[in-house]
């Protein structure tokens, strides 16, 4: 995957920025667990919501994937239901059927 497949033209511009940061960490591994995440949510996170995300995404890559990954202990102000989706979000790599043929595309 290599970016957005969403259009960013319904997004606030604060949202537009944060979808962008999300895919351009520094760390391909955070650019794939970020910017697929912020993909599929920024549009129905409420302003609080967003507020811990750029909190969460203020941490260093480094860190960042040794939480998620397991390899060190998440911080205490980290162990939120928000974090605990982004570390388990799995998008759906299911191929997109045409809608006349029902075959991928």
């Amino acid at each position: 995957m290599t970016g957005l497949n969403r259009t960013s033209a319904d997004l606030s511009p604060r949202r537009k920025r944060m979808l962008y940061r999300a895919w351009h960490r520094g760390i391909r591994e955070m650019d794939l667990i970020l910017g697929q995440y912020a993909e599929a949510e920024i549009g129905t996170l409420s302003e609080a919501e967003l507020d811990h995300l750029e909190d969460i995404m203020s941490e260093e890559d480094g860190d960042l994937i040794k939480w998620i990954n397991g390899e060190k202990p998440v911080p205490e102000r980290f162990r939120t239901p928000m974090f605990e989706k982004i570390a388990s979000y799995r998008p759906d790599f299911s191929p997109v059927k045409d809608e006349h043929s029902g075959k991928p595309e």
